[in-house]
């Protein structure tokens, strides 16, 4: 398996940490540690699991939100065609 040209044992199929090492080696940048974060930084977040993990389940929740809405749509729109009189 071929590795990266940084002095890393991280292997080029890993490429979010094949970024973060490089970031870090090439260019000096640290991921802020997770004490430097406030309000609702401290909660989403790239650089710790748990404000990863809170970033996918508000896009989740998104998604799901916006379909529930989409279907309760259509069923009042259904509801109006059927219900009304014909002459």
């Amino acid at each position: 398996m071929p590795t990266s040209p940084v002095k890393t044992r991280i292997p080029l199929t890993s490429f979010g940490h094949l970024v973060t090492e490089v970031k870090r080696q090439l260019f000096g940048i640290e991921p802020p540690a997770s004490l430097e974060f406030t309000g609702w930084r401290k909660y989403f977040n790239s650089y710790t699991p748990q404000g990863r993990r809170n970033c996918v389940l508000a896009t989740y929740s998104i998604l799901v939100a916006t379909a529930a809405v989409f279907m309760m749509q259509k069923q009042n729109r259904q509801g109006k065609i059927s219900s009304s009189p014909t002459v």
